[in-house]
């Protein structure tokens, strides 16, 4: 089987990873792949926002598989191209795609089919915006979200009137995120523990993956503004049995029944982002794909070919499969560049990757890294996730930060405390 994995970040290198030692799998290429991925793969120079060139791509080579990273690729209509030409693809379809990146949009279908989520306003105009703050109806804190796809920074988090105005001015008539603040949602602010969890879906099954925790704030202890995310760690500990099973029967399969009764089928990776609060399990955020730094955490546990899930699920016939995970702990660390995720500097030599990776249960997943003169170079906000495996929490957060020392960048910025929360 010969797959195109699509993407150049820590998460895609983790896919590839994954796919690489699988023995159906023959050839992984990868568009536009980076330096890590580069040793796994071969790497060929495309847009993964330009469908009609990964398209291109999938027929030159011959793939039999396209698994897709990022959510720009399938926003704009990746599957649908790739089904119109009879090439399988991975991935939902621009419509469905809806669900991650068009917020307002994920808020209407969960209402329409009574998904367990915050309360909330759509707002389509600055002053409706400010106006729904001024009202109070939605409290303190409130979640002010861009409607659509900001590179995970379009969310914030306001402890009060004031700030959640700026956030809405910020949106709205700075365009901070460009045409993604369009449209924002004001949001309740839900209490509780933030999971992670996702599923192979082929339309009609949805299939549980391991469950994850992420680190999105930029600082210990949960401080600061918010980024793609600086780590996680998996499995969950407040992932019980009780509440994977009120998350299947009340979301997942809520979620699968709901677009087949609006006329379509969601076929690959369903995520979705939690706050198990007092009252339930409830829904923050739905993303299409792998979540990223999750995947880096999450694939490692799973035992059966990933190659064999997604073709499965994406011809519509996962039925017949069956998940075989591990549980033992995982946990990963994200590297960042100093500054971010506002300004940082890129180009600074990358050291020690050779003694992180020499590192028994450590692996090395690229994501903004970049070569020059033979040298591994900084070339972006998230530039590294380590991983570390072990018997317990304990012992895998240590592995991984021993691993997390041993590299060094000019700027480098990680947190301290990721996994820490599996300790308690």
């Amino acid at each position: 089987m010969k797959i195109l994995v699509v993407g150049g970040g820590a998460r895609e290198h983790a896919i590839v990873w994954k796919l690489s030692a699988e023995s159906p799998v023959s050839e992984v290429i990868c568009a536009p792949g980076n330096p890590g991925i580069a040793k796994l793969a071969s790497c060929v120079p495309v847009d993964p926002g330009d469908p009609d060139a990964l398209l291109a791509v999938a027929k030159r080579e011959c793939v039999d598989l396209t698994i897709i990273g990022p959510e720009l690729s399938l926003a704009r209509g990746a599957r649908d191209l790739f089904a119109a030409e009879d090439k399988l693809l991975f991935g939902p379809t621009r419509d469905v795609a809806r669900l991650e990146w068009s917020k307002a949009f994920a808020k209407q279908f969960m209402s329409r089919h009574s998904i367990p989520t915050a309360r909330y306003r759509i707002c389509n105009s600055a002053d409706q915006g400010l106006k729904t703050i001024a009202d109070g109806e939605l409290g303190f804190p409130v979640v002010i979200k861009a409607d659509g796809l900001a590179g995970g920074k379009g969310v914030t988090v306001a402890e009060d009137r004031a700030s959640a105005e700026r956030a809405v001015q910020r949106a709205m008539l700075d365009r901070q995120f460009g045409d993604a603040g369009t449209t924002v949602v004001v949001e309740e602010h839900l209490e509780g523990e933030e999971v992670s969890f996702l599923a192979v879906c082929d339309g009609n099954t949805a299939l549980p993956l391991p469950s994850a925790q992420d680190h999105k704030r930029a600082f210990d202890g949960d401080q600061g503004p918010n980024t793609g995310g600086m780590g996680a760690f998996a499995p969950s500990p407040m992932f019980t049995l009780d509440v994977h099973g009120r998350v299947m029967r009340e979301i997942v399969e809520p979620v699968l029944d709901g677009f087949r009764a609006e006329g379509y089928e969601y076929r690959g990776i369903l995520y979705v982002g939690l706050m198990l609060t007092s009252e339930g399990p409830r829904v923050v955020e739905f993303n299409v794909r792998f979540g990223d730094p999750e995947a880096q955490v999450v694939l490692p546990l799973i035992k059966s070919d990933l190659s064999v899930l997604a073709v499965d699920a994406a011809s519509g016939r996962l039925r017949a499969q069956s998940c075989i995970v591990g549980t033992e702990p995982h946990v990963g660390v994200v590297l960042a560049s100093g500054g971010y995720p506002g300004g940082y500097e890129i180009g600074k030599q990358i050291d020690g990757l050779d003694d992180a990776e020499a590192i028994p249960g450590v692996l090395v997943l690229h994501a903004g890294t970049a070569m020059r003169d033979g040298k591994v170079i900084t070339n972006g906000g998230r530039v590294l996730t380590v991983v570390g495996r072990g018997s317990s929490f304990k012992e895998a957060i240590e592995r991984t930060y021993r691993a997390v020392e041993a590299i060094e960048f000019e700027g480098k910025h990680v947190r301290t405390d990721i996994g820490k929360k599996a300790l308690r």
